[in-house]
């Protein structure tokens, strides 16, 4: 009888131990997240899109301001001797180093019910400095009617800039 017990004794501690039901197992995993300075942009004080004085032609032209400020003419259209131009710009403040693009809008320009349009032009994108700040410059492009109306033309656009 002692061999059949230590038989029993020996078989129940050979084989493996089974599954208790409810038997559980609890491991740990990890989360992130990255939080950044919001994107704001500034219009510079004083600073304004201007085309300068043209007189108009008895055909269409343009005025083209570049991005640097330098004015040109084409077609018809001409500058007023001592004339100047002037680009736009904006300040850009977020997370250092972080990429972001730039979308600029086109729009017209009004004097009474006389309207002209325009289109601008900006860089595509950029980069925040180490310290999270930028700054961009608009041109654009002003289409002068032939025989266009004399007054003083205003008007608006938009500039938006957006992390990449």
């Amino acid at each position: 009888m002692k061999k059949i017990i230590l038989a029993a004794a020996a078989v129940a501690f050979a084989t493996p131990a089974m599954a208790v039901p409810g038997d559980t197992a609890t491991d740990s995993g990890t989360a992130t997240a990255e939080i950044v300075a919001p994107i704001t942009i500034t219009h510079d004080a004083g600073a304004a899109l201007d085309f300068g004085i043209v007189i108009p032609g008895t055909a269409a032209g343009t005025v083209v301001v570049s991005q640097t400020g330098a004015g040109s003419v084409t077609g018809d259209a001409l500058f007023v001797s001592g004339s100047t131009n002037a680009a736009d710009s904006f300040t850009v403040t977020g997370d250092a180093s972080r990429a972001y693009t730039i979308v600029t809008t086109g729009g017209s320009v009004a004097s009474g019910t006389n309207t002209m349009s325009f289109t601008t032009d900006a860089p595509a994108s950029s980069t925040l400095s180490a310290t999270g700040s930028d700054s961009f410059s608009v041109g654009g492009t002003l289409s002068v009617g032939a025989n266009q109306a004399a007054g003083v033309y205003t008007g608006t656009y938009s500039a938006t800039v957006t992390y990449n």
